[in-house]
Protein backbone atom coordinates (compact mmCIF):
# COMPACT_ATOMS: atom_id res chain seq x y z
CA UNK A 1 0.00 0.00 0.00
CA UNK A 2 1.09 3.21 -0.98
CA UNK A 3 -0.10 6.82 0.33
CA UNK A 4 -0.73 9.86 -2.26
CA UNK A 5 -1.91 13.52 -0.93
CA UNK A 6 -4.08 14.89 -3.67
CA UNK A 7 -4.69 18.92 -3.59
CA UNK A 8 -8.58 19.48 -4.27
CA UNK A 9 -10.27 22.24 -3.49
CA UNK A 10 -6.94 24.10 -2.09
CA UNK A 11 -7.25 21.44 0.72
CA UNK A 12 -4.56 18.86 1.05
CA UNK A 13 -6.14 15.23 1.24
CA UNK A 14 -3.93 11.89 1.61
CA UNK A 15 -5.61 8.66 1.02
CA UNK A 16 -4.20 5.36 0.37
CA UNK A 17 -3.70 3.03 -2.61
CA UNK A 18 -1.92 0.00 -4.21
CA UNK A 19 1.48 0.39 -5.00
CA UNK A 20 1.63 1.25 -8.37
CA UNK A 21 -1.53 3.06 -8.81
CA UNK A 22 -0.39 6.59 -7.52
CA UNK A 23 0.23 8.16 -10.58
CA UNK A 24 -3.42 7.22 -11.38
CA UNK A 25 -4.97 8.39 -8.28
CA UNK A 26 -2.92 11.80 -8.59
CA UNK A 27 -4.34 12.05 -12.07
CA UNK A 28 -7.91 11.54 -10.61
CA UNK A 29 -7.32 13.92 -7.97
CA UNK A 30 -6.40 16.35 -10.39
CA UNK A 31 -9.78 15.90 -12.36
CA UNK A 32 -11.88 16.30 -9.21
CA UNK A 33 -9.88 19.84 -8.32
CA UNK A 34 -10.39 20.67 -11.76
CA UNK A 35 -14.27 20.43 -11.82
CA UNK A 36 -14.23 22.03 -8.53
CA UNK A 37 -12.23 25.45 -10.01
CA UNK A 38 -14.63 25.29 -12.65
CA UNK A 39 -17.19 25.48 -10.71
CA UNK A 40 -18.87 29.41 -11.23
CA UNK A 41 -19.70 30.61 -7.79
CA UNK A 42 -18.02 28.32 -6.06
CA UNK A 43 -16.11 30.52 -3.59
CA UNK A 44 -19.22 30.68 -1.38
CA UNK A 45 -19.84 26.68 -1.42
CA UNK A 46 -18.72 24.84 1.62
CA UNK A 47 -16.66 22.32 1.01
CA UNK A 48 -18.44 19.93 0.91
CA UNK A 49 -21.36 21.01 -1.59
CA UNK A 50 -18.36 22.04 -3.78
CA UNK A 51 -17.35 18.31 -3.69
CA UNK A 52 -20.94 17.35 -4.40
CA UNK A 53 -20.67 19.40 -7.46
CA UNK A 54 -17.61 17.98 -8.50
CA UNK A 55 -18.88 14.26 -8.06
CA UNK A 56 -22.68 15.14 -9.99
CA UNK A 57 -20.21 16.44 -12.60
CA UNK A 58 -18.46 13.59 -13.20
CA UNK A 59 -20.68 11.53 -12.47
CA UNK A 60 -22.46 13.17 -15.69
CA UNK A 61 -19.51 12.53 -17.80
CA UNK A 62 -19.32 8.78 -17.08
CA UNK A 63 -22.69 8.73 -17.76
CA UNK A 64 -22.66 10.39 -20.98
CA UNK A 65 -19.80 7.83 -21.95
CA UNK A 66 -21.37 5.50 -21.08
CA UNK A 67 -24.49 5.96 -23.61
CA UNK A 68 -21.95 6.90 -26.03
CA UNK A 69 -20.61 2.93 -25.54
CA UNK A 70 -24.21 2.04 -25.78
CA UNK A 71 -25.14 3.88 -28.66
CA UNK A 72 -21.84 2.72 -30.40
CA UNK A 73 -22.54 -1.08 -29.65
CA UNK A 74 -26.59 -0.95 -30.89
CA UNK A 75 -25.59 0.86 -34.09
CA UNK A 76 -22.28 1.31 -35.11
CA UNK A 77 -21.31 4.61 -33.82
CA UNK A 78 -22.78 7.81 -31.81
CA UNK A 79 -26.48 8.99 -32.41
CA UNK A 80 -26.80 12.77 -33.64
CA UNK A 81 -28.74 14.07 -31.06
CA UNK A 82 -25.34 12.89 -28.73
CA UNK A 83 -23.21 14.25 -30.70
CA UNK A 84 -25.17 18.22 -31.14
CA UNK A 85 -24.99 17.82 -27.14
CA UNK A 86 -21.32 17.50 -26.91
CA UNK A 87 -20.89 20.05 -29.25
CA UNK A 88 -22.97 22.48 -27.54
CA UNK A 89 -21.17 21.41 -24.26
CA UNK A 90 -17.38 22.26 -25.95
CA UNK A 91 -18.85 25.55 -27.37
CA UNK A 92 -19.92 26.57 -23.75
CA UNK A 93 -16.95 25.33 -22.51
CA UNK A 94 -14.77 27.43 -25.07
CA UNK A 95 -17.04 30.30 -24.53
CA UNK A 96 -16.15 29.97 -20.17
CA UNK A 97 -12.54 29.71 -21.38
CA UNK A 98 -12.59 33.22 -23.16
CA UNK A 99 -14.28 34.86 -20.22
Amino acid sequence: MSNVTLRIGGRDYTVACAAGEEDHITGLGRLIDARIQGLAGSAGMSETRQLLFAALLLADTLHDSQQVAKSAANTGGPDAAWLEGLADRLENCVSSLEQ
